[in-house]
């Protein structure tokens, strides 16, 4: 015997059983128990001719009184179930074939799908599980295509570059020179940063990357990396204070030394002449923070969250060629998660400089 496969039959089933099961037990109770207390409560006395007469009759008719409210029982207790079974199967089975028809259209690429939430009960919390799940993948699939879209934009340009020169080359139409060379070079190294640091991205935040974490001093590297960018600070009277104090965190001494160099090269690139840029460490309880201020043109409220997207560009204006990939910050804040920390920028407003910080788990 196979049971049905629909949550509305075998609701009704069970309440089936459950009836049959009550019924069985009332039957007993009142056919096999009852008649004995019937006679004790009639009060008939043994030897008693007239009394064993009354008794014989009136158990025949409590008898079949019983029979006939246990046949009229049955048919009320079968109605009544399978009313109040349809009643509760419909509310039960209802909005779990609502959610079994939403997730279907969800696997079948209509992200935007959200089913209804009726009551906060057990499954006004499925329901919105569900619908948080549903904009998650929308959110990541609007993501996807977005960086198709962009990846597709910032590959066209230096391609089309490349192949108008060797189209050029080719035709004769440019002469062959140290310059063209150079240009050439150029852009086929603008390409492979953009694909290296796409793969790196995409490591990242797959957590794919190898990590080796351990006790490192946040300050002492912040201060490796600032030496390293001084000679491009120096020539615009860009002045770097970096902090003295040992920070102490658990986190992995490249990948830190990578973030605070995106920050560092972020910052001078739009630092104005003359200005300063402040890296200070600061360390409380379970956690250690590191900060990078600059004096430039600050971000509007919109622009803190805006900043670490793929490919987001404060200055639309600016040229691939001499902004960086456009990934660097998307990096940073993969980075940071997979060392268990967070980066986020601050900023007072446009014109009042940024501040770009990571706060890393403290040792």
């Amino acid at each position: 015997m196979s049971f049905p496969r629909s949550l509305r039959a075998r609701l009704l089933l069970a309440f089936f059983v459950v009836i049959g099961a009550t019924l069985g037990t009332v039957a007993v109770a009142a056919l096999l128990v009852g008649p004995g207390y019937f006679a004790e409560a009639m009060g008939h006395l043994p030897g008693d001719p007239m009394g064993a007469a009354m008794d014989a009759a009136t158990r025949a008719a409590f008898n079949e009184a019983m029979q006939r409210a246990l046949v009229a029982a049955t048919v009320i207790a079968i109605v009544s179930a399978t009313v109040v079974s349809l009643a509760v199967a419909a509310r039960i089975a209802g909005p779990i074939a609502a959610l079994a028809a939403a997730t279907r259209r969800i696997a079948g690429g209509h992200y935007a799908e959200r089913v209804p939430i009726s009551e906060p009960d057990e499954f006004g919390e499925l329901a919105t599980s569900f619908n948080e799940m549903a904009s998650s993948l929308e959110a990541t699939e609007r993501r996807r295509l977005q960086l198709v879209g962009d990846v597709a934009h910032e590959l066209r340009t230096p391609l089309t570059t490349l192949d108008g020169y060797l189209e050029g080359l080719e035709d004769g139409v440019i002469e062959p020179s140290d310059e063209t060379w150079r240009l050439l070079r150029a852009e086929t190294a603008r390409l492979t940063r953009m694909v290296n640091d796409l793969s790196e991205l995409w490591r990242a935040e797959a957590r794919q990357l190898p990590l080796h974490l351990e006790t490192v001093d946040v300050a002492e590297i912040a201060r490796d990396v600032g030496d390293r960018f001084a000679p491009q600070a120096q020539p615009r009277a860009i002045t770097l204070d970096l902090p003295a104090l040992a920070t102490m965190a658990l986190a992995d001494r490249d990948r830190v030394a990578q973030i605070v160099s995106n920050y560092l090269s972020n910052a001078i690139r739009h630092a104005p002449d003359g200005s300063h840029i402040s890296v200070t460490t600061t360390s409380s309880v379970g956690v250690a923070t590191l900060s990078v201020r600059d004096e430039g043109p600050g971000l509007a409220s919109d622009q803190l969250e805006a900043v670490f997207e793929r490919f987001y560009r404060v200055d639309a204006a600016r040229s691939r060629a001499g902004g960086g990939s456009g990934i660097g910050l998307a990096i940073v804040r993969a980075l940071a998660e997979a060392m268990g920390g967070r980066a986020w920028a601050e900023s007072a407003g446009p014109g009042r400089g940024a501040t770009f910080l990571l706060a890393l788990p403290a040792d």
